[in-house]
């Protein structure tokens, strides 16, 4: 799983492009999609809704989970280097 990350990260600018591309075909796909036993108004006059209601949902879980993490839950990112120097440091 690391070497996949690793993989994913050099290339970032590549999956980047394969996202948006991917986010734009699918908007696309829902504009051929038949919305005329639509559920809700938004859904029937509102092209790519769905597109859009997911994009948005993300932004904000993302937009909730860095706050709540800044908000005191995350540790610090020098977290594991000053636990293990100070355990060397305790046993010198």
């Amino acid at each position: 799983m690391i070497a996949l990350i690793d993989y994913l990260q050099a290339r970032s600018k590549t999956v980047v492009t394969i996202c948006c591309v991917l986010l734009a075909v699918i908007a696309c796909g829902s504009l051929l999609v038949d919305t005329h036993h639509a559920h809700t108004w938004a859904e029937q006059h509102v092209p790519a809704f769905w597109s859009l209601f997911g994009f948005a949902a993300a932004a904000i879980i993302i937009g909730a989970a860095r706050w709540f993490g800044g908000s005191g839950i995350q540790a610090p990112t020098d977290f594991y280097e000053r636990s293990t120097s100070t355990t060397c440091e305790e046993e010198a």
